[in-house]
Parts: structure tokens; sequence; C-alpha cells
């Protein structure tokens, strides 16, 4: 597809999706008056208004409190509450902004590799969603470093504060990324019409198949092995020689190399751990079945598009193990589907450092090996 025809799409996306968390933001204060606490209940709310807060405008009690604790003498406390509470906005903006423009282009490279014609439209759709959520939380780290300085704390543990501030805000993303999704696809759809012929390419089955295999043992590399408790204990407490701004990366490098963590059975029950595990491994066979048939979708199988589709293949991964996760935990009567949903969209960033690896590995290796078996459509039992 032209580029002036997936454009379209991709801006109608990244405009919805910002502007659904934005509205999403501002529907904080609804959430703290007496008749909606009644209805939702005290701890729901809290939940929810948890969730939206890193979209509003309206500062967090901690930036207020910095901005009071930080000012400077009679005259100029004042002015230094209002820059404080400046930072946040300013930081905000950031934000917003950051979600159009990281959305766009991956969204215009998906949907003009992947257009939504010829069978590819559960695919597009998936690929977009899981794109949007990637996007939002780019935006999210991006403008961080403002809202840390809005707090008035921007020396102390940075890189922790980073890391935290980095995956807030997922939960009700997934959410908003699905709607823009949709409409994404739909305007690709229309968009597509008159677009001539999009064929989907021919690939080897055994290239697509090893492909798929190299790409799905990156992945495995963070989630079985950097993620084993013990590997993952020594990455949280890296710290650098020294101190100041970046001597503790270690929740940072965490949460963008571990798409998981887990131990062995012991002093748990057998049937739970196996049952997580069973969620884990649905994250390598998602990735596995998806980069397999990402090269016969594309309609020109580029190194950026398979890195792309291995990122949001990742991400769908993750999705479906932590909604696997959902589904088998005993908590869901205690605790309800709010509290449940808590992890929803976690894993994100590790999911991006190591789908970007995993699809150019598969891209090379497609590349390769096709190049010495030639060209041959897939068997539909691939």
């Amino acid at each position: 597809m032209e580029y002036r025809r997936a454009a379209i799409p991709a801006l109608v996306g990244g405009l919805l999706l910002t502007a659904l968390l934005w509205w999403a933001g501002a529907s904080t204060q609804a959430l703290r008056l007496p008749g909606t606490i009644d209805v939702l209940g005290g701890m729901t709310a809290a939940q929810l208004e948890h969730w939206l807060t890193p979209w509003s405008y309206d500062p967090p009690p901690s930036v207020r409190i910095g901005a009071e604790t930080f000012g400077v003498g009679e005259d100029g406390a004042a002015i230094d509450n209002f820059r404080y509470l400046s930072l946040y906005t300013t930081g905000m903006q950031i934000r917003f902004v950051a979600v159009l423009l990281f959305f766009v282009p991956g969204a215009l490279l998906l949907v003009r590799r992947l257009p939504p014609v010829n069978g590819r439209v559960p695919a597009t759709l998936l690929a977009v969603w899981a794109w949007g959520l990637v996007a939002g939380t780019l935006a999210v780290a991006v403008s961080a470093p403002w809202l840390i300085a809005a707090n008035g704390r921007g020396s102390y543990r940075f890189l922790p504060q980073l890391a935290g501030m980095a995956s807030a805000g997922r939960q009700i993303l997934v959410l908003a990324a699905f709607v823009a999704a949709v409409v994404a696809v739909l305007a690709a759809r229309v968009t597509a019409k008159g677009a001539g012929p999009l064929p989907r390419a021919a690939v080897p089955v055994a290239a697509a198949r090893l492909a798929a295999t190299v790409g799905t043992g990156v992945i495995a590399v963070s989630l079985v092995v950097l993620s084993y408790q013990p590997v993952a204990a020594a990455l949280q407490t890296a710290s650098l020689t020294g101190s100041g701004l970046f001597a503790e990366p270690g929740d940072l490098l965490r949460q963008w190399l571990l798409l998981g963590s887990w131990a062995g059975p012991a002093g748990t029950p057998v049937g739970d751990w196996f049952l997580y595990r069973v969620a884990d491994a649905l994250v390598l066979a998602v990735v596995w079945w998806s980069l397999r048939w990402l090269p016969a979708l594309l309609t020109r199988t580029t190194v950026p598009a398979m890195a792309a589709g291995a990122v949001c293949a990742t991400v769908l991964g993750l999705l479906v193990s932590q909604l696997t996760q959902m589904v088998v935990s005993d908590g869901g009567m205690r605790w309800g589907l709010v509290q449940l949903s808590a992890g929803i969209g976690g894993g994100v960033p590790a999911a991006l450092t190591f789908g970007l690896l995993a699809g150019t590995a598969a891209a090379v290796t497609l590349r390769v090996a096709g190049g010495r078996q030639g060209d041959r459509a897939p068997s539909p039992k691939g």
C-alpha cells in the first residue's frame, strides 16, 4: 500500500488514541465524587483513579506537596510553586504529543506492509493494537523525567523513579489502544480500495519455520534465562560505580530486559506452578506462530516490518499470558475484576527490546535460508 493511503488510518488511529487517553485522564475527578464511590466501591474507585492518574492533567498530591515543600522564602514561594506545577503540565503535554508521534510511524509501517485485505484483517488489527501499547509506554517513559522533576525529587534515585513511572497507566492503555486499532483498521479498509493488488509474499515453508524458531529463541532468552529469579535478582541489584543520577540502574534494567519471573516449585503447590509456566509457554507459542506466518502475510518482507511485527507478536503473547493468569488465579472472587486486572499490559518495554532483536534475527534468517531454498509458497499445513 502506498504511503499516502496508509498515512490516513495511522493518523486517525493516533489522534483517536491520544484523545481517548486525554478523556480518560480527565475523568479522574469524577471518580472522587461520593456518588461514584457509592456505586463502584471505595477500593475499585481508588484502583481506577490510580490507573487514570498517569494520563491526567490534574497534578497528583505528590506534585502539590513537592511544590509547597520546595518553595523558597515568602516572596519566592509562589513563583517556585508555579514552576513545579508548570513542569508537570509540560510533562503531560510531552506525553500526549509523544503518543501520537510514536503511534503514527509504527502504524504506518504496519498498515503499509500488512494491509487489512486478502484475509489480513485479524492480523492487522492485533498488530496495530499491540503497537498502540508500545507507543503509549514509550510516551510515558520519555515524559517521565519532567514529572519526576515536578515532584521535587529529580536527583534522588532517578533511575528507580523512572522505572516506576514508565510502567504506569498501562491498564487503561490496553482498552484505548484496542479502540484506536479498530478505527484505524476500518479506515485502512476504506483507503485500501483501489490500491491495486496487495498479494501475500511467497515464502519457503522451511525458511519461515527456521526464522520463527530463531526469533522465538531470542524471546526465550528473556523469558527463560534472564527471568529466572537468581539471574533477575542479579540484574535488580546491579549498580554502577560511584553515585549520582545513574548509579542504580537495576529497576530499569529489569523492566527493559525481563518478560517475566519464575523459579522452581519449591514452597508452592506444583499445580499452581505448572499453570503459571503454561502461561509463560503461551508467550513463546504466540511469538513462534506469529513469526511463522508474518512473512507470508506481509506484502514485502523487510527488516523493519519483521522487527515491528515481532514486537507486536511479543506484546500479544504477553497479553495472552496475562489473561490466562487472570483466568487461573484463585483470587478472582475475592478481589474482583478490577483488582485482578492490575497486571494487564505489563512487560511492554522488554517486549520492545527483545522483539526488535527477534524480528531482526528472524528477517536475517529468512533471507539466508530463503535464498538457499528458492521461492515456494507456504503450504496450508505450515
